[in-house]
């Protein structure tokens, strides 16, 4: 179940939106409670979980600790705690860090990059986007090495579709593996995710081809059937657009942030304490 640690209430700031009535969850002595506060809330513990796609008693729990909010601060106000000194010089601590941290986003969301610029990386740097290669493969798995042997001699005369019909065949009747029931077969996958000896004998073989010999792993004795083998390549550039956006916007916000702290440093009278205090000492 998610974790939703306490939150501060600089995250549960509620930013200035329209609200239309489907975006109110509930509302509280005539206060609503809408899903972008249940959002906001959920990104504080889980930035990357999304409110509507929770199961209902995740929910519950974000709309119950939202509606206790509510009542715990009109309680708060009714003790008078916003009076309290304490009270006022936290206010104003977290309204420096509201100050700077809309402003931060400002800078962020000024950050323009357009389509051509993020094609244009794409392009000279194709090597950090490609797909891995990658097989479909099936099995049949065996108890013993006579058996699977017996298998290849009984394949072995098969070419293209008669090979592909007769081992999906014998999978379902043979196979002891949990992949029987769907002809042996594995899916696609990349090099590494299977173990060492399966994998070096599939990788040599040819699309539409068996092994000539039986595979023994730690599971068994395998026969390995090839339906395709995918070179690597480079994953489309549409598949990767925003992501490549997002870090070049990241990059302008970086850079910018770094010159305009360089230039307001340069202009501020910026006294180090500790090292007065060495030169008073001497």
């Amino acid at each position: 179940m998610l974790k939703l640690a306490k939150t501060s209430m600089l995250t549960l700031a509620i930013m200035a939106t329209s609200v239309v009535a489907s975006d109110i969850l509930v509302t509280v002595n005539g206060q609503n409670i809408t899903k972008q506060d249940a959002q906001a809330f959920v990104n504080a513990s889980a930035p990357q979980a999304n409110f509507m796609q929770l199961a209902p008693a995740e929910k519950k729990m974000v709309t119950d600790r939202l509606i206790e909010k509510v009542l715990f601060t009109e309680l708060a106000l009714q003790e008078g705690i916003d009076k309290k000194p304490e009270f006022k010089r936290n206010m104003e601590k977290i309204k420096d860090e509201l100050l700077v941290n809309m402003w931060m986003k400002s800078q962020m969301d000024n950050a323009i990059v357009s389509d051509s610029e993020a094609k244009a990386f794409y392009d000279k740097n194709t090597e950090k986007f490609m797909e891995k290669a990658s097989m479909h493969a099936r099995h049949i798995l065996l108890e013993t090495q006579k058996d699977a042997q017996d298998i290849i001699a009984s394949l072995k005369s098969l070419k293209g579709e008669a090979l592909k019909a007769k081992f999906i065949e014998l999978a379902k009747a043979k196979s002891t593996g949990p992949s029987a029931k769907d002809g042996g077969d594995l899916g696609t996958f990349t090099k590494g995710q299977m173990v060492p000896e399966f994998s070096k004998a599939v990788w040599a073989l040819e699309n539409g081809t068996i092994t000539t010999k039986p595979v023994k792993t730690q599971f068994g004795y395998h026969v390995i059937y090839l339906e395709t083998k995918s070179a690597a390549k480079p994953t489309p550039y549409v598949n990767v657009k925003n992501k490549i956006i997002t870090s070049l916007k990241q990059q302008q916000f970086t850079a910018k942030i770094t010159e305009v702290a360089k230039e307001l440093k340069s202009k501020a009278k910026i006294v180090d304490m500790a090292k007065e205090a060495k030169t008073t000492e001497k």
